[in-house]
């Protein structure tokens, strides 16, 4: 029997998407949608059963007790398939930290076209976390000492990663007695790999301990790197107002999506696109100006530090392009998909590839240059300037969100206790105190075989609604924007009582939106800052806290809930295990499932877990919360004991006269009484 094909409101709860998905439909063009539903997955490979790593396979292991034809077992394959994942995610990741550290390089010694250091104060306080000397120096000085400290990371054969220290210390001791601290970047992907190859280590729990430290080198190296210099280049992320979705392209401009990764490509585009030459060239071609936008995790880089609105996540990608309004797609490193150049080829829209790693057969190549980035930003523009022209029938969806994005680190401290007294105590004590339950980090990818943004919506809405403040990054910060839930007024009706107040008080939306897929490393930075504060215990694995990706898809995936579980936290995937073998076939199948989550937990604290229904995502988030609550003895979750302070709490109190208003305040019998 034929596979039932869904329908556009099956595949997205996105109207812009839907409308988008229905257009598609009428033109008879395929989508990443519509290709996931003709393309049946391989049971055998997404159960982590299949083994291609030499000439003698490809292997797969469907019987109870099979091996492969070297004798490799089940475990081994899924172990062994788990860390190439890992290790492929790491080096994405990584790499991203080595272009921005050798950015950092050429614009402290003033070679890099258009590049400067707008956080000088991040820089002094980076610098310091290294004994980096400030005093006395200038920006550039400093910077070039960090940098080169930076890149060193990335090829150090010996000792330990120097942003290793900035994890919480009894963490560090955690790491030192499993045998884990990574001794550079490359040095542990390049291992990764040397023990998966055919003939080398074959014991699942050896590969997977080397699995651990490779992703500690991503997370505590290289994203947590990248991220550092991000900020110190182009400013540390502050709210700021923005807008997401599809009906943020503009008809009468020329519409210009960045797309990918790096923001060394999509800030000089910003920079260029806001000068009089282009302006001035986009209005001599009838338009009335350009239009930046991004999708994935480019789009919130730029809307995070500029608020160039975001035209949508992963799976919007094709979609931008199906409104036949867009001039140019212009992209850089990862989540971009190949099939974006065939689907072009029915509209005017041109697809530039710029990074010298990524090139797309069919696609305009113009190779972005740090030395020369503002220069060759405009010939990008004028070329997607000069295309406006040709564009044919267009179909904006009037579908957009306002958002306010941009929690970093940084200001999360400012915004909890001020100019001169910045500080977590306040969320500590709303933790401690039951006001916020505990706090979830909703992050990822979208995957088409799930209904786009669904699960992150979902989940995001029900943890609100049980006191949990939630810290977004990636697509799913996105998936949440469109839904209005990036804003300070938003959805307060919707969430708990205590998370209500502590949001109403302080003034910030009850998601935090904290930026792309690599500043994960901000959430670690939240949680280390979280312990340091004191009152929630003294590791990462004591605060009630959980990781989620309910949509996940890519090995970068991995890599992030892999560094998270060796931080101590508990993460959860949607979807389904790539290691989850089939146990109505195979009785040892699940021995790797077993050392990921109760073997990972037993040694670092952390656990990784794959749990297809929401619901059940959900009631595991919510019992492990309450689990670190009471084994830190705080008082047992009780909505309620709140809801009778805050603004709204205020306005009631307004309304009544004086005496009466005096004594609810006071507690106070009424005057007559």
């Amino acid at each position: 029997m034929a596979k039932k094909k869904r329908t556009p409101q099956e595949f997205s709860t996105d109207p812009a998407a839907q409308e988008m998905l229905i257009r598609a439909e009428e033109l008879g063009i395929g989508t990443a949608f519509t290709r996931a539903d003709d393309m049946a997955p391989c049971n055998i490979g997404s159960a982590g059963m299949c083994c291609k790593i030499c000439g003698m396979g490809p292997c797969r292991l469907t019987k109870d007790g099979s091996t492969g034809i070297c004798g490799a077992t089940i475990d081994t394959i899924q172990a062994r398939n788990l860390i190439r994942a890992i290790a492929a995610g790491a080096a994405a990741h990584s790499d991203h930290g080595r272009d921005m550290a050798f950015t950092l390089k050429a614009a402290a010694n003033g070679e890099a076209e258009g590049y400067y250091i707008r956080d000088v104060a991040k820089l002094r306080t980076v610098a310091g976390y290294y004994d980096i000397e400030v005093e006395g120096r200038s920006p550039e000085e400093i910077a070039n000492e960090l940098a080169d400290l930076y890149i060193a990371q990335f090829g150090q054969q010996k000792g330990v990663i120097a942003p290793i220290r900035r994890a919480p210390k009894k963490r560090q001791k955690v790491w030192e007695e499993q045998g884990v601290l990574p001794r550079g970047v490359d040095r542990e992907t390049v291992e990764a790999l040397h023990r998966t190859h055919i003939g080398d280590d074959q014991d699942p729990e050896h590969i997977l301990q080397h699995a651990i430290k490779t992703a500690l080198a991503d997370g505590w190296g290289g994203s947590l790197i990248a991220t550092d210099v991000s900020d110190i280049l182009f400013g540390t992320p502050a709210p700021i107002l923005g807008q997401a979705n599809l009906g943020v392209l503009k008809a009468d401009m020329v519409n210009v999506v960045v797309h990918g990764h790096e923001p060394t490509l999509s800030e000089m585009i910003v920079a260029a696109s806001q000068t009089p030459e282009i302006i001035e060239y986009a209005k001599a071609a009838g338009a009335k100006g350009v239009q930046l936008s991004g999708i994935c995790c480019t789009a919130n880089e730029i809307l995070m530090r500029q608020g160039i609105p975001a035209a949508g996540n992963f799976l919007q990608q094709e979609l931008s392009i199906m409104t036949g309004a867009v001039e140019a797609m212009v992209v850089d490193v990862q989540c971009i998909m190949q099939a974006l150049v065939g689907l072009a080829e029915n509209f005017h829209t041109k697809i530039i590839t710029t990074s010298p790693k990524v090139k797309l057969k069919g696609a305009t190549h113009i190779q972005f240059d740090e030395h020369h980035a503002l220069t060759i930003a405009k010939n990008i523009l004028k070329e997607a300037i000069d295309n406006y022209k040709n564009r044919g029938s267009i179909q904006i969806p009037d579908v957009r969100e306002d958002l306010i994005p941009g929690f970093s680190h940084e200001y999360i401290n400012y915004m909890l206790g001020g100019s001169y007294r910045s500080s977590f105590r306040p969320l500590n004590d709303a933790i401690m105190s039951g006001r916020i339950r505990g706090v979830a980090a909703i992050v990822g990818c979208n995957n088409p075989r799930s209904q786009h943004d669904y699960l992150h919506t979902y989940v995001t809405k029900e943890m609100l609604k049980q006191d949990v403040l939630v810290v977004e990054t990636g697509c799913g910060a996105i998936a949440s924007a469109k839904l209005g839930l990036l804003l300070g007024e938003a959805g307060l009706d919707q969430v708990g009582p205590g998370l209500k107040e502590v949001c109403e008080a302080i003034g910030i939306p009850p998601v935090l939106h904290m930026g792309s897929c690599v500043d994960n490393t901000r959430i670690l930075t939240v949680l280390t800052q979280i312990v340091e504060e004191g009152g929630l215990g003294d590791d990462i694995d004591q605060v009630p806290a959980v990781g989620l990706a309910p949509e996940w898809m890519s090995e970068k995936a991995l890599s992030i809930g892999t560094y998270c579980v060796a931080s101590g936290a508990y993460v959860i995937f949607g979807g389904t295990s790539p290691v989850s073998g089939m146990p109505d076939k195979v009785s040892d199948s699940d021995l790797v499932s077993g050392l990921i989550s109760e073997g990972w937990e037993e040694l670092y604290g952390g656990k990784l877990e794959f749990i297809a229904d929401p619901d059940e995502m959900i009631k595991a988030t919510l019992e492990h919360i309450d689990k670190k609550r009471a084994a830190l003895g705080l008082p047992e979750y009780d909505p309620k004991r709140f809801g009778e302070s805050g603004d709204a709490r205020m306005l009631e109190l307004e309304a009544l006269p004086l005496s009466e208003r005096k004594a609810a305040i006071y507690g106070l019998p009424v005057a007559g009484d």
